[in-house]
């Protein structure tokens, strides 16, 4: 490899970075609409699993269990957040630093629609397309110029919630295309609902704000249960394969028991911009609308409002629907997801050993994955580069010749804690200055990736662009932030905390892991894997992690309140 990348070095690399450096001048950002062409619209597999990731509700508290009425004032706290960025009222994310995040991300918040390799943005959208019980409905938000109240919008979605009519044929399932193949998607597309009647009802879905599903089972996390965090990912992961729409920006899941969910598009947006709005919807939510002591929204409704419409269809048995579901269902059921809340401790321990939490979290992961694979591997931590106009995400190559020698000296058991903690520091150190370059625009992988796509518009073969970039990410992991908008003090609500989100793995022997630090005493993690790779086991790893990050805390001799 160091052959192949002096002689790129040398020869090839000048002259594709002359093209780079040209496009720079023109572009906005010479990286993301690149990374969103041919990372994203350009793939052929299912979006579902693959590219969509979830987000969860609060998970301590549970201010409803009227599934209408949480739905009346999420949705209306949502159009708020719209109409707040519209007016150019959202403050800038400032991060961890005196300098704020691009606003180009959260501007595309709302609505947005992936068309088969191509998003659709809307200046503007004033009703929702919502799934019930195998049927799809057109829910108007507005009444003339007025935003409907939460209690309007409460009884719309009980309106929809008792109607007894049946799903018209083919219709049930119809989401189920979203979640199969890109091309058979596309193709189906152009052959049954580019005409007539389901024409317009596939128009009310794609330029609807976003998408409701209204699930009859009821999901939450129960501290008592441990494998119901679990299940109620994977109902957000990808549900029963047909009622989530996948191509939307997001759909908003709404449990029986008013839990809530959120299915993410990932071309549109990274986790941190939908974080952002989640974050702020949650808060007002909370803090701001309120409910009834039995549970309803505030305040009478106009019952004179005319119902949601039925979307209409007629969908024809060649439409490829069950097609579609049983390759869908087939990657749902090989996906194992683990999710649990670590308990011993957050945040406030690991400051105690003078180190970044994420770096703490990464280095335990490394420590976690050889003891459960009894190797190294390529790993991926993605952090973002807001600090640039339009910018997404960097990679941070996680296992790095420090925390490789850490991991080694730990499983060798002849070290000091001494030594181990010296190992320890390095590695955190070399970590954090990754992390810096990575988000300040000296990070490596998305200037190779477009030095690649250059090569291959010059018809240029270069063995080290191919060998890099060919290489699997066994280890996809990323930390899902909070507290973006400080609306609330967690000191004085502790219990106000999502549980985060996660995503499938990227490579089929790998994982993926996601994490949130949600506060000084508690960390969330979710790890997926596939059932059918011999060599991984969710699980089994999330086990390894418990284990690696009390391995690591007690090398500092901190007071072990949580032994």
């Amino acid at each position: 490899m160091e052959l192949l990348a002096k002689e790129f070095q040398d020869k090839t690399a000048p002259r594709l970075q002359k093209y780079l450096v040209l496009k720079s001048w023109w572009a906005s950002n010479y990286v993301s609409d690149w990374w969103e062409e041919y990372i994203y619209l350009r793939g052929r597999s299912p979006l579902m699993v693959n590219s969509n990731y979830y987000v969860m509700d609060l998970v301590l508290i549970k201010n409803t269990d009227v599934q209408a009425a949480r739905l009346g004032n999420i949705i209306h706290a949502m159009i708020m957040y719209r109409r707040k960025l519209d007016r150019e009222e959202i403050k800038p994310c400032m991060g961890s630093g005196p300098f704020p995040g691009c606003s180009w991300g959260p501007r595309l918040s709302l609505p947005v629609a992936c068309i088969t390799d191509v998003l659709q943005h809307l200046s503007d959208s004033r009703h929702v397309a919502v799934y019930h019980k195998g049927r799809f409905f057109k829910l108007w938000l507005y009444e003339g110029a007025r935003l409907l109240k939460p209690q309007d919008l409460e009884m719309q979605f009980q309106r929809i919630l008792d109607d007894p009519s049946p799903p018209q044929p083919g219709e049930e399932k119809l989401a189920a295309l979203t979640a199969g193949g890109r091309v058979e998607w596309a193709q189906a597309r152009q052959a049954f609902f580019s005409s007539g009647k389901n024409k317009a009802a596939l128009e009310a879905i794609e330029r609807a704000a976003f998408f409701v599903a209204l699930d009859e089972e009821s999901y939450c996390y129960d501290p008592e249960d441990e494998a119901s965090l679990s299940l109620y990912g994977k109902a957000l992961l990808h549900g029963n394969c047909y009622n989530r729409w996948f191509d939307k920006s997001f759909t908003l899941i709404s449990f029986k028991n008013g839990q809530l969910g959120l299915n993410a598009e990932h071309a549109w947006a990274d986790a941190p911009i939908i974080g952002h709005l989640w974050e702020f919807v949650l808060g007002t939510d909370s803090f701001h609308l309120g409910y009834t002591e039995t549970g309803h929204c505030l305040g009478k409704p106009n019952p004179a409002l005319a119902p949601p419409t039925r979307l209409q269809w007629d969908i024809p048995k060649q439409a490829v629907i069950e097609s579609s579901y049983q390759v869908a269902k087939a990657l749902a059921d090989d996906v194992e997801l683990y999710c649990f809340q670590f308990l011993p401790f957050g945040k406030g321990l690991i400051k105690k050993c003078r180190t970044s939490p994420d770096a703490f979290v990464q280095i335990a992961l490394q420590l976690a994955h050889f003891q459960d694979r009894g190797k190294f591997c390529l790993t991926y931590e993605a952090s973002m580069t807001r600090m640039f106009r339009e910018g997404r995400t960097e990679t941070v190559r996680s296992c790095t010749s420090e925390s490789t020698a850490f991991v080694q000296a730990m499983m060798e058991g002849s070290h000091t804690k001494a030594d181990l903690r010296d190992l320890f520091q390095k590695a955190a150190k070399k970590h954090q200055n990754m992390y810096r370059l990575a988000m300040t625009g000296a990070g490596i992988d998305r200037h190779l990736f477009c030095l690649y796509l250059v090569s291959k518009y010059l018809g240029v073969s270069s063995p080290f662009l191919a060998e890099v970039l060919s290489e699997p990410w066994r280890l996809s992991t990323s930390q899902i932030p909070q507290s973006q908008i400080h609306m609330f003090d967690p000191e004085q609500h502790p219990n106000h905390l999502g549980a985060g989100g996660g995503f499938g793995p990227v490579a089929d022997d790998g994982y993926g892991v996601s994490y949130m630090i949600a506060g000084e005493n508690t960390i969330f993690f979710h790890i997926s894997s596939k059932f059918s790779s011999s060599e991984t086991n969710a699980q089994r790893f999330g086990n390894h992690i418990r284990k690696a990050l009390l391995d690591i805390a007690d090398l500092f001799q901190v007071p072990k309140a949580y032994s």
